[in-house]
């Protein structure tokens, strides 16, 4: 006979089950911050081949635009840890949603160059946010047992956002390529305007999902307690938690602030200088990493992964996909890293990570290389174009190609038929510019327009951080002066795929060397005093530090650190790009940018 259940039993049963649910909701909602966050990053590389070929942007602007994601993410960390304090882990998370779901709109509709820029900052600005926020909030709410799971699926679903960006990506390749079949160059040019803003307003619903989900979480116990709150906490904590376990941990902030104003009241705490050599020489070190690890370059392949593809040969359909793979390569092998790294241990893998890294790259190189051997400059034939209210207004086509390629001379004879590149670096007194990449054999291009307000900036601000010795006065009167105009041969397919491969093993030993071992070598590195946060249990067990060591709790110097130089390094990478150096199209200029990174 089967045994009845008492009404009591049941109840608990019920109450076991409310818990275990509001326990997967706050991972849920967790998890949709790092789709977001992963979103952010990834969602640039499909839109961008679309948005240069219709925004009439120059390269130094589209750089602009590409790396304001993480001059937002720099802003917005700064003041991430006082807004936590002030508003609390759950409005902030709130907040950083709709700031997201404000930034579709703005870009989707945008016509022109500051509102593309300030809808990807406010991006960036979101980005960093639900950066510091979501780890921190879901240390302070789950149980011991739950926070190292929680973390890891913001960081899983952080890859998987990368990868969901990629797919949109290829459905609007897909669709781009079949409107690029009915030979219409006005109708195809028109259906990638709407690609590039079709593809931000697909990512508008994880948004709004994250937004409605952070209204419908507690607030943390623990904020509330400092608050003053101590009942609302109390009643935050029987949310996730059991009876007992929640007078626990409430007995246990208790104590905290018991000994905190103990240590206050009797002098006992004594803030150390953050310029002793303890504090001095792990910071050092933790600047050297995080530098190694942005001039490998990451954050520029992937942003610009599918147009350094397109360059390589690729067709538009077939360089979306080698981005699906790639992310899918950082996914799949972020958690094999994920799982080697207590067995295999940190030295190793980021030594075999770092090492595949060099191999990949300098065969990234070569295939680049062997292309570029054959380029040619023919600025004297680009030159003479050029009109006399020095403007230069070029349709690159075939027929335009041949002859300055008969410019060129006998240089030029080597390339034969095959369809070529070009981009032209120009002038106006101290101040530069390159165009985008025209293709010969592409039917819907714009021309390329050339014009002064292209490169002279229009106050001296801009002046300033252009090229801060420039003369804007003189530049607004100097004639129009092309430097390069540099046509290339467009590399085969199958030197494409071989690129697509090399990129493919530069994501895989990045995620499972630097991509996994540096946060978290160097949270073990960091003093407790540079790392921790002072408002979360981290260095309890259970807590922040001894879960999720490799995600930065609230307004972490390191991390900032780490934003900062992906700033830098992006913004100086995509500048190169935009010249044409992944393309093997400027060389001799690397070196000559006038920019400030």
């Amino acid at each position: 006979m089967a045994r009845m259940i008492s009404p009591v039993e049941g109840s608990t049963a019920a109450l076991e089950n409310d818990k275990t649910a509001y326990n997967r909701f706050l991972l849920l909602v967790a998890g949709l911050g790092g789709l977001l966050y992963g979103i952010d990053v990834g969602i640039i590389a499909g839109a961008l081949p679309y948005l240069e070929a219709t925004s009439g942007l120059n390269a130094g602007q589209l750089s602009i635009v590409v790396a304001a994601v993480l001059l937002g993410s720099v802003i917005s960390t700064l003041f991430a840890g006082l807004l936590a304090d002030w508003i609390g882990r759950k409005a902030l998370m709130a907040l950083s949603g709709m700031l997201f779901v404000a930034s579709i709109p703005m870009i989707a509709l945008s016509h022109g160059y500051q509102p593309l820029v300030l809808g990807r900052l406010l991006q960036g600005v979101s980005a960093g946010l639900i950066g510091v926020v979501v780890p921190l909030y879901l240390a302070e709410c789950l149980v011991a047992a739950n926070r190292g799971k929680g973390t890891g699926i913001f960081q899983w679903l952080l890859t998987l956002g990368i990868v969901v960006a990629a797919v949109v990506g290829i459905f609007f390749s897909v669709r781009v390529e079949q409107v690029a079949r009915l030979q219409d160059p006005a109708r195809l040019l028109a259906f990638k305007d709407t690609a590039w803003r079709s593809i931000f307003w697909v990512s508008l619903p994880p948004g709004i999902l994250f937004v409605i989900g952070s209204l419908m979480v507690a607030e943390s116990p623990r904020w509330l307690f400092r608050r003053g709150k101590r009942e609302a906490a109390y009643a935050a904590l029987l949310r996730s938690r059991t009876s007992d376990q929640a007078d626990s941990e409430l007995r246990e902030m208790e104590e905290t602030v018991l000994a905190e104003k103990a240590k206050t009241s009797t002098g006992a705490e004594v803030k150390d200088s953050l310029l002793r050599r303890k504090y001095v020489i792990p910071f050092l070190l933790a600047s050297i990493i995080l530098a190694c690890n942005q001039a490998t370059g990451i954050n520029s392949i992937i942003a610009y992964n599918t147009n350094i593809l397109l360059q390589s040969g690729l067709s538009d359909v077939a360089a979306h996909w080698g981005y699906v793979v790639f992310t899918l390569v950082n996914f799949l092998v972020t958690l094999g890293g994920v799982m080697l790294v207590d067995r295999k241990g940190r030295k190793f893998l980021l030594a075999l990570g770092s090492a595949g890294i060099i191999v990949s790259l300098i065969c990234t190189g070569l295939l680049f290389g062997r292309t570029e051997k054959l380029r040619v400059d023919s600025r004297d034939g680009v030159q003479s174009m050029v009109t006399a209210d020095q403007k230069l207004t070029l349709v690159y086509d075939e027929r335009v190609a041949d002859r300055l390629l008969r410019v060129a001379g006998t240089a030029a004879q080597a390339m034969g038929s095959r369809p070529t590149s070009l981009i032209v670096i120009y002038s106006y007194g101290d101040f530069r510019a390159a165009t985008k990449v025209a293709r010969s054999d592409e039917r819907a291009a714009q021309p390329i327009a050339i014009d002064r307000a292209g490169c002279v900036p229009a106050n001296q601000v801009v002046a300033f951080f252009s090229n801060p010795f420039g003369n804007l006065d003189a530049a607004r009167q100097a004639p129009l002066r092309i430097e390069n105009a540099l046509i290339t041969p467009v590399p085969s397919t199958h030197n494409g795929w071989w690129v697509a491969i090399t990129l493919f093993v530069f994501m895989a030993f990045f995620a499972i060397g630097p991509g996994v071992c540096v946060w978290l070598a160097l949270s073990e590195l960091m003093p407790t005093r540079i790392e921790r946060d002072e408002h979360c249990p981290v260095d309890q067990p259970g807590g922040l530090n001894h879960h999720c060591r490799h995600i930065p709790a609230d307004g972490r110097q390191v991390w900032l650190l780490d934003h900062v130089f992906r700033l830098c390094w992006l913004h100086r990478n995509l500048l190169h790009y935009s010249h044409g150096v992944f393309a093997g199209n400027e060389r001799e200029n690397f070196g000559r940018d006038r920019s400030p990174f």
